[in-house]
């Protein structure tokens, strides 16, 4: 499909960015949820096998594509590549939706003139429901002022300058189904487990008594040698981010945080008793062989 149209430009001075592989059950909603407030919506996708650029496409979204080599690298050839001609960026995640309330609190600050970068609270959704969980996320700057830390996973904005906080919320609606979670974890463990294997880049210094990104990068890389760390870890998802008022949705969420790093840490191990990473095996069916007979 050619680009029919262009992105017809909304209110903001915001051009948002997303990347993309296979976001075919988010892309229709997360561009009905920017019409008519983003002046622009720029896609960077990894060669998707489903109709995710048919749907951007179809919206009049800048596409582009580019083989993924890491977040961090994927975010910074966006940044370097992409015509931006607003003042402000924003970075999104298909998955994600904007609150009007969130909407209006950017406008303000950017017509206010008085910030460099915004944090932004953002809200887990989980199995269909809200979670009583928020992060806050640096995800909006002037243009030309950013640059992703060049890690594999879980990469951060690093932007200088005075950093304010918007209202409303960024909704977080993770994944459509646990299978998709379930699938997503697992990829996401294996690239965690392979970067500290190979001792790879992290995204700040370690340190127990600096910055919120740095104790967070400190505990990331001693989890390990914590004794009881997975009690700790159901503990501090379930009653300290107060998971427990969701009910049973909540320990269902805390539990399975908890097994994510659990798989981390198998595949640690793992890694280290086979001396390297295990081959990587097709999930998925591929074409038929043209030399054999093929039968529907």
């Amino acid at each position: 499909m050619k680009q029919s149209n262009n992105w017809q430009h909304g209110s903001s001075q915001v051009s948002v960015i997303m990347i993309s592989l296979n976001e075919e059950h988010n892309m229709d909603a997360v561009l009905k949820n920017l019409s008519g407030w983003a002046y622009d919506v720029h896609l960077v996708d990894s060669c998707s096998q489903d109709n995710t650029i048919d749907i951007a496409l179809k919206h009049g979204v800048n596409v582009i594509q580019h083989r993924f080599n890491g977040f961090g690298d994927q975010w910074n050839f966006a940044l370097d590549n992409l015509p931006i001609s607003t003042p402000w960026v924003m970075k999104l995640d298909p998955d994600e939706r904007l609150t009007p309330e969130l909407k209006k609190s950017i406008d303000e600050m950017i017509k206010n003139d008085a910030s460099d970068g915004i944090i932004i609270k953002r809200r887990l959704w989980f199995m269909g429901s809200v979670l009583p969980i928020t992060q806050s996320i640096l995800r909006l700057w002037r243009t030309g002022t950013c640059h992703f830390t060049e890690v594999k996973v879980n990469e951060h904005p690093l932007v200088e300058g005075d950093i304010h906080y918007a209202d409303g919320y960024l909704e977080h609606h993770d994944s459509p189904h646990l299978d998709h979670w379930v699938v997503k974890q697992n990829k996401y463990t294996t690239t965690e487990a392979i970067n500290q294997f190979y001792e790879g880049n992290l995204a700040a210094s370690p340190k127990l008594f600096g910055t919120s990104l740095e104790r967070r990068i400190w505990i990331k890389k001693n989890f390990w040698k914590i004794p009881g760390r997975y009690i700790i870890l159901f503990l501090y998802h379930f009653i300290f981010l107060g998971a427990w008022r969701a009910g049973r949705i909540g320990w269902i969420w805390s539990h399975l945080r908890v097994e994510v790093y659990r798989l981390w840490g198998f595949k640690k191990i793992e890694m280290k008793l086979l001396n390297g990473v295990v081959k990587d095996i097709p999930a998925h069916a591929g074409n038929p062989d043209t030399r054999v007979r093929f039968y529907e």
